[in-house]
């Protein structure tokens, strides 16, 4: 049996147990407000993070389409790129699957002789994480963009507000 064999029959509760390590990467408050809820209308940031770990989980054993793989990859990393994360934080939750996969089956592996499988493996899981880096970055450009034009709307909407700009758009309705 293969090791991406072995890791599929346990893939959901794998996939589980990431995401809770990732849902560790928060406040202690906020982890224990979303241990509590599972309801995903209460939760919406929890349960993206368990439906995306899921996901990434299946994708990153097949590795058959990095596209797909990059699309349920920006799913988190758009999570953690609008939350106060630094980047190396934001990403770290690649590497927290390594530390699982580690857990799980280091031990076993050296034991029979075939931790070189592991290796491999964490080779698509570094793969993952650098993905994950170009990713946050076009996140955290869109957010900062994002940022920048409701200054310039805020800004415009004061000085037509205080008159002292005159909205084109509006005086042309109004003729």
């Amino acid at each position: 049996m293969t090791f991406e064999n072995k890791l599929a029959e346990r893939r959901t509760e794998l996939s589980e147990k990431w995401a809770d390590l990732v849902l560790q990467t928060y406040p202690k408050e906020t982890q224990k407000v979303w241990a509590r809820q599972k309801d995903r209308f209460q939760n919406p940031v929890g349960a993206a993070i368990h439906e995306a770990t899921g996901d990434l989980f299946g994708q990153l054993i097949e590795w058959r389409d990095a596209d797909v793989i990059a699309a349920s990859l920006d799913r988190l990393i758009r999570i953690r790129a609008v939350q106060d994360f630094s980047p190396s934080q934001a990403i770290s939750f690649v590497f927290l699957l390594k530390k699982l996969l580690r857990d799980e089956f280091f031990k076993d592996m050296k034991k029979d002789g075939t931790l070189e499988d592991l290796l491999r493996f964490e080779a698509k899981v570094d793969n993952l994480a650098m993905m994950s880096f170009d990713i946050y970055t076009k996140s955290r450009e869109e957010v900062f963009r994002f940022r920048v034009e409701e200054v310039k709307r805020s800004q415009h909407n004061l000085l037509r507000k205080a008159r002292m700009i005159v909205d084109v758009t509006a005086d042309n309705s109004a003729d």
